[in-house]
């Protein structure tokens, strides 16, 4: 029997008002390596790198040492960022050293949107003269109810329900992904899920290309779109627009009522925990009064690149604010597919269908455990 593990994690670490640090390590049956990237506040520019090779296979990953210092200057934030590694790392050295610094980057991009976010929230809160223990009642103001999230455990295999995976990435569309189309689409059929929607960042796929991948397959493949804006990364579905570099959040809802389409704030508080919820005075009362959660149709509260922890609290703002829960991979790589899916009560033929289904609210979250 073969056994495979593979563990990637990222941490922030914010050492003064001026920098951030991110700790990220990358642990499986062959590779071993990790990093420490640190950026300048506010404009997350990279000021020093540094890696360390625990475990390797190819003579060339060494190398990746020497081109890790041509990533000193580049800005975390650029949309090119991840083109910028890839060539410079990716395609020269070690990919897995390439990948593991696009996490770092996100996570540090990330964090700092949190930051920029609760010291804004903390002026406006002075200057109305408001009190940090009594913050107003976002769910009074939104209109909706707080009411429960469904989460299910199921093991590998068919069940009950149509499961998407509704959060997944190519390499073919998105710099940071190590997942062929092809290779994807075939473990989520090993995964025993019943389709996968296709969310690169600020790429809308080719409807004719995808419908030749759900004919060379057999299955169905749908069309979905990770937007990065001004407060954080959404996932959009039913927009037929490419979105290129951070747009304003506001215009993006514009959008997405326009065509009525569905948009869900993807991996909401990632980075929150760690920074420590503690340190930021967070508190699920202080998150629900996010602007961004009055523009949104739902959140995604089961991401398979954040922390329990993370998963956990964005379920509970999602339960305060009475929004719909969605769950989704977030696959970077082919074996991430199907950690985390939503599961629809009726079975979803198109994209048109699968923007109904969101809308309507029935449908659960699946956990399927970590292998």
């Amino acid at each position: 029997m073969l056994n495979f593990m593979r563990s990637k994690t990222v941490g922030v670490e914010q050492k003064d008002g001026q920098t951030l640090v991110a700790r990220g390590a990358l642990m499986d049956d062959i590779y071993g390596m990790r990093l420490e990237v640190t950026v300048r506040l506010p404009d997350l520019t990279i000021t020093a790198i540094q890696g360390h090779l625990d475990r390797y296979t190819t003579p060339e990953c060494p190398q990746a040492d020497v081109f890790l210092q041509e990533a000193v200057g580049l800005k975390v934030d650029d949309p090119e960022f991840p083109r910028q590694v890839h060539r410079s790392i990716w395609r020269r050295s070690c990919q897995h050293y390439a990948s593991l610094l696009v996490e770092c980057g996100e996570s540090l991009r990330g964090t700092a949107q949190i930051l920029k976010q609760e010291a804004e929230k903390a002026r406006d809160e002075e200057q109305a003269g408001k009190s940090e223990t009594a913050p107003k009642a976002r769910t009074a103001s939104f209109g909706r109810p707080p009411r429960p999230v469904k989460v299910g455990k199921r093991a590998r295999g068919r069940g009950e329900g149509f499961v998407i995976d509704l959060h997944v990435h190519t390499s073919q569309a998105s710099p940071c992904s190590s997942a062929p189309v092809d290779e994807l689409i075939r473990q989520a059929k090993r995964s025993g899920l019943d389709a996968v929607c296709l969310t690169d960042h600020n790429h809308v796929w080719n409807p004719d290309a995808v419908e030749e991948l759900r004919r060379k397959h057999d299955f169905l493949v749908l069309r979905g779109n990770e937007v990065t804006t001004d407060q954080g990364d959404m996932l959009v579905y039913g927009l037929d627009k490419e979105i290129k570099g951070i747009t304003p959040l506001a215009q993006l809802r514009q959008d997405v009522l326009a065509a009525g389409a569905f948009m869900a704030a993807a991996h909401p508080f990632r980075g929150f925990l760690l920074l420590g919820v503690g340190g930021l005075g967070l508190t699920v009362e202080r998150a629900v009064e996010r602007e961004l959660f009055a523009m949104v149709d739902g959140l995604e509260i089961r991401n398979g690149k954040v922390t329990a922890e993370e998963n956990a609290f964005a379920q509970q703002v999602a339960e305060t604010l009475g929004l719909p829960a969605l769950g989704g991979s977030d696959a970077h790589q082919v074996g991430e597919v199907g950690r985390y899916a939503t599961c629809f009560e009726e079975p979803v033929r198109n994209e048109e269908e699968l923007v109904a289904a969101l809308r309507s609210g029935r449908y659960s979250v699946l956990d399927f455990g970590a292998d």
